[in-house]
């Protein structure tokens, strides 16, 4: 096992690099007393206390050995032959009928015959022939077009004189009207079936609670004074307003809340719509009819 020195993770022995931290490990040799891994550069064996400094170590070190290059032999090369001289008999250049050449009257001195040098032959320049490409059919109409119809110079119509435009009326400026600028308020009310008597309910309550008077809840909607009124409990029904709706909900009444005829239990609310009659108790004793404007 190797001790990784950066992060003491245990490793296997013969591992290269720490497999927690990646660091390269140290060496590691057998100790000649006991024959343990040890590091290489450790002074004392940690299994037998053998002094590893005192013994010279029993790795010998590795030698490469020497492998000889090996040239591959040259190949004979191929003979080169040297030029050999034609075998062919000389060119005789024949010269155009009529002419001569011209002859000397007097020898060089060197006794050598000079050759003179006929002049170079003149070569006209190439010429490029452009070939005129053919005449379309459409270029051909055209021609024929152009002789039957003379041209013909269209002048242009003047341009009309600019009228100026005339000037935008007025608009009128309109005062809004208080309708328009002011936010609808919507009111709900109760209506007594028996008296029609109207019961509007409080704009700026979330939670309103109908019952009769009592010293823990007191009443929004206080029914003492109507007929039947000891079928109410002190402590009846709340309404609860969410925005534009109206939900109602019993809170634990004695003879219990119905809404059109289907009793509601404790705690469970029923969305109240135009025309909905309420009744607190049984019988319909104490009825209302909701009522939205």
């Amino acid at each position: 096992m190797i001790v990784c020195p950066n992060c003491n993770h245990p490793n296997p022995d013969g591992a290269v690099q720490c497999e927690a931290c990646y660091t390269p490990l140290p060496a590691t040799t057998s100790c000649p007393g006991c024959g343990a891994t040890v590091q290489a550069d450790a002074a004392f064996c940690g299994q037998c206390g053998y002094n590893l400094r005192s013994s010279p170590s029993g790795i010998e070190p590795t030698v490469a050995p020497e492998s000889p290059i090996e040239v591959p032999p040259l190949g004979n090369l191929p003979n080169l032959n040297p030029i050999e001289a034609s075998s062919l008999p000389p060119t005789a250049v024949s010269s155009p009928p009529g002419f001569e050449p011209p002859t000397t009257s007097s020898e060089p001195e060197s006794g050598e015959q000079e050759i003179p040098t006929p002049p170079p032959a003149v070569t006209p320049p190439p010429v490029n022939v452009v070939e005129a490409a053919p005449a379309t059919v459409e270029e051909e109409e055209e021609e024929e077009n152009s002789s039957f119809f003379p041209d013909l110079t269209i002048e242009p119509e003047p341009e009309p004189e600019a009228t100026p435009a005339p000037a935008p009326a007025p608009i009128p400026v309109t005062s809004p009207s208080p309708s328009r600028t002011q936010l609808q308020q919507v009111s709900a009310r109760l209506v007594h079936v028996k008296t029609d008597t109207q019961i509007e309910l409080p704009q700026n309550l979330s939670v309103i609670h109908i019952g009769k008077a009592n010293d823990r809840v007191p009443p929004d909607i206080d029914v003492s004074g109507l007929e039947n009124s000891e079928v109410v409990s002190r402590i009846h029904a709340d309404i609860r307003v969410e925005g534009d709706a109206y939900y109602i909900e019993d809170v634990g009444s004695s003879n219990g809340t119905y809404v059109n005829g289907m009793s509601l239990l404790p705690g469970n609310r029923h969305r109240l719509r135009p025309g909905d009659k309420v009744s607190m108790g049984k019988g319909d004793l104490v009825s209302f009819l909701f009522q939205i404007s």
